[in-house]
């Protein structure tokens, strides 16, 4: 069972900056792609970002603001947020796939408001 816990959210200023943090559980590796998402209050689920081995992705919404990256030592992936809109609030969830199973933390509120 891999386990997923996320850290770093928080109530920001529009134009602020947040970093989130997903330990993991278990060891990571470039054959685990993960990514993190979010869910707006009456919203669905959404991708944010996601990195594999071949590619980083991002949602338009986020491109040149969020960058994605992972530490293999710490077993830990981040999101770096930048220039945070009031839209950018949601509760953030980590996500890796591991042997073909996804796992999911159980998210961090980011609130974006003066």
């Amino acid at each position: 069972q891999v386990q997923l816990v996320e850290s770093g959210g928080g109530l920001v200023q529009p134009g602020g900056s947040l970093r989130l943090s997903c330990a993991a559980s278990v060891s990571i590796s470039s054959r685990n792609p993960m990514g993190w998402y979010r869910q707006a209050p009456g919203k669905q689920r959404e991708l944010v970002a996601f990195i594999s081995v071949a590619n980083t992705n991002y949602a338009d919404s986020v491109k040149g603001r969020f960058t994605i990256s992972r530490d293999y030592a710490e077993n830990t992936v981040y999101l770096q947020m930048n220039s945070l809109k009031p839209e950018d609030t949601a509760v953030y969830y980590c996500n890796i796939v591991r042997y073909g199973a996804n796992y999911w933390g159980r998210g961090i509120q980011v609130t974006v408001s003066s």
